[in-house]
């Protein structure tokens, strides 16, 4: 460990170099974050949701990890769009399915994440990502279509997911296998409004994004937790990762209006295009949430 500049320092992750704040939350507890200090900290509603869920050291692609990793304070949005079902074919793995809501219909997201407090400090987080079909199903059940659009219970492939920071793209990438780089991500989301923008190697846009936000509906912490799992091949085996999601408070707009979406020049806007989205459907907004990312693990799935 050494000192690089002022409040931040460099660690070995599974031998990657990273920086990360000075007296930050990952370099005090490297995971085994005290929560009863979590708790003290004025942006965090409360800790009851991490105290039911242990953590557990396990080997990972980066080393030896403590997981789940505990996201404290954060907020997230979701544009969900209909797109053709051949469209999405083209460009996830034969393995997997499009979840159809219509006879070649798909559903596609571009979604934006800011966690303000979390176990390996602040960062921001873009993806476009698309539904899939749960891996081990045969038949599509109709409760999983209303599930998937209730935010109940998703499953899905990520084509794109930027972060802005160091540790975040190392663990995404090489311990969870998502398709991450670093870049300017700007991330803002408050009652009124919602916005952010995904810089390119250029330092150009690459999406950019503004709406209203949906207005917000409290619930008490536990009471509404939904579960997304996300599929990834890393050298010819598959993996899947859970993450649930405490939602404290959240809105939805269905056919919202005033909706910005620039699709710019760079990996998310050509992954958006190739996808074709024909309308958007959805504006799902979390102003505070909290999350439990688990390692994945390996999992089997159907040839198709």
């Amino acid at each position: 460990m050494t000192s690089t500049k002022q409040n931040t320092i460099e660690v070995d992750l599974g031998g990657h170099t990273v920086t990360v704040p000075a007296g930050g939350l990952f370099e005090r507890f490297r995971m085994d974050t005290d929560l009863d200090e979590v708790a003290r900290d004025p942006r965090v509603g409360g800790v009851d949701f991490f105290r039911t869920l242990p953590k557990t050291r396990v080997e990972s692609r980066i080393g030896p990890t403590l997981t789940p990793n505990f996201y404290y304070a954060m907020s997230s949005a979701r544009l969900t769009m209909i797109a053709p079902s051949k469209a999405i074919r083209n460009r996830i793995p034969g393995e997997l399915a499009p979840l159809e809501i219509a006879p070649g219909l798909g559903l596609v997201s571009v979604m934006f994440f800011r966690y303000d407090v979390c176990d390996i400090d602040f960062y921001t987080e873009a993806a476009v990502g698309v539904a899939v079909r749960p891996a081990r199903h045969g038949k599509i059940p109709v409760a999983d279509v209303a599930s998937a659009l209730a935010n109940d219970h998703l499953h899905s492939y990520v084509l794109s997911l930027p972060v802005n920071t160091d540790i975040a793209q190392v663990r995404g990438r090489h311990g969870y296998g998502f398709p991450k780089w670093v870049t300017e991500l700007d991330v803002n989301i408050d009652d009124r409004r919602t916005t952010a923008r995904i810089a390119n190697a250029d330092g150009g846009v690459d999406l950019a994004f503004s709406a209203p936000t949906p207005t917000q509906k409290r619930t008490r912490s536990g009471e509404k937790v939904s579960t997304l799992t996300s599929y990834t091949k890393v050298d010819d085996a598959w993996y899947s990762t859970l993450n649930q999601t405490n939602v404290l408070a959240s809105g939805t707009s269905m056919f919202p209006r005033g909706v910005d979406l620039t699709v710019g020049t760079g990996r998310m806007a050509d992954d958006l295009r190739a996808l074709k989205p024909i309308r958007t459907i959805a504006f799902d907004v979390s102003t505070e949430a909290q999350a439990a990312l688990h390692m994945p693990v390996p999992f089997s799935v159907r040839s198709r």
